[in-house]
């Protein structure tokens, strides 16, 4: 997975060194699976399945830093008329390993928070925070007093005029109980406050149980069952899931994988939460797990579709979000207006 400055995305999600010995074990459980994600983009989508004015974009740390001006919110403003976006997650972060957050990271957030009201009306924008847990990092959600801090930054970034927070936090593990505690901590201090919680969600395993065997893959533990995105999903109000860096190399078979994750995550995801499928809208030539030419805004649109035959159901927020606002291309912008938005 691809490495991020804290002044851009946010959290570094890097692929660990898997040993020859593992992958041939792995290739055994999951090669079958991984293959018939290429079968799962066979179809047309329905013409039923577009924007229903409920997508999401995440922008980097430069709207808040003092980087960005008044003519760039409004050439934003511009780029994102007529289109179906009404969530902005700025990066406000990043958190630090004990939770805290430095103010001067982000002298312009008030600013940044006031522009986008006053120029974009009827578009949320959140406050973005992240950091890298552990094993991969230093912060520890099982620490209360860490999670407090969390709780304070929260609290913090409300008070600067954002409409909502957006927890991206990796790698959480399944069942991973500080991250539930987090959130249940967290959303009555946002609700008080009127915004909205929206998180960042890991990938969800293809078959259950099989998160055990990428676990060893990977090194890590960074895949969900659809029992945890459930209980994940019951204690925020959005949640935003992150379909990219998955290794796979054609577009075909990362198209059936975006389906599969649609599928069931709308399946798991309570029809009260606003639901969004994340969109590989960056070019990392130097990431081992994702790849421009497999990974594209176009062939996760496809998916999307896909798992979406009948159309969004109604009385369901669901949408897209696009992944990150400095390294959409003009193709990626077009791919989201003609295969979503039109």
């Amino acid at each position: 997975m691809r490495m991020i400055s804290v002044y851009g995305p946010g959290v570094a999600r890097q692929v660990v060194g898997k040993s020859m010995a593992v992958l041939a074990v792995i290739s055994v459980l999951i090669g079958g699976r991984w293959a018939a994600f290429s079968v799962q983009d066979l179809g047309s989508p329905s013409a039923a399945a577009r924007s229903t004015g409920h997508d999401g974009l995440w922008l980097g740390h430069a709207w808040v830093d003092g980087r960005k001006s008044a003519a760039d919110v409004a050439a934003l403003a511009q780029q994102l008329h007529g289109g179906g976006i009404t969530d902005l997650f700025v990066h406000v972060g990043p958190l630090s390993d004990d939770g805290s957050l430095d103010p001067a990271k982000a002298p312009r957030a008030t600013w940044f928070a006031q522009q986008v009201h006053e120029l974009i009306p009827g578009v949320r924008v959140q406050a973005w925070l992240g950091d890298e847990i552990e094993p991969d990092g230093r912060m520890n959600l099982e620490d209360p007093a860490v999670r407090a801090r969390i709780v304070t930054s929260a609290r913090q970034v409300m008070a600067r005029g954002f409409d909502g927070v957006h927890l991206d936090l990796e790698p959480v593990g399944d069942a991973d109980p500080g991250f539930l505690e987090l959130l249940d901590a967290v959303r009555p201090v946002v609700h008080a406050a009127g915004g909205v919680l929206s998180v960042s969600g890991e990938q969800v395993e293809p078959e259950p149980g099989l998160r055990w065997a990428m676990a060893a893959a990977e090194g890590r533990d960074s895949w969900w069952s659809a029992g945890y995105l459930h209980q994940v999903a019951e204690r925020v109000d959005e949640v935003a899931l992150m379909t990219y860096d998955t290794a796979l190399w054609s577009q075909s078979a990362y198209s059936g994988f975006v389906r599969d994750e649609t599928e069931t995550a709308m399946a798991a995801v309570p029809s009260d939460v606003e639901l969004l499928i994340g969109l590989p809208a960056y070019h990392d030539a130097h990431s081992l797990g994702h790849s421009s030419s497999a990974e594209t805004v176009a062939a996760a649109l496809r998916g999307v579709r896909l798992g979406l035959p009948g159309g969004v159901p109604s009385g369901r927020s669901f949408g897209v979000a696009m992944y990150v606002d400095f390294a959409a291309t003009a193709s990626d912008w077009s791919a989201y207006y003609a295969d979503w938005v039109r």
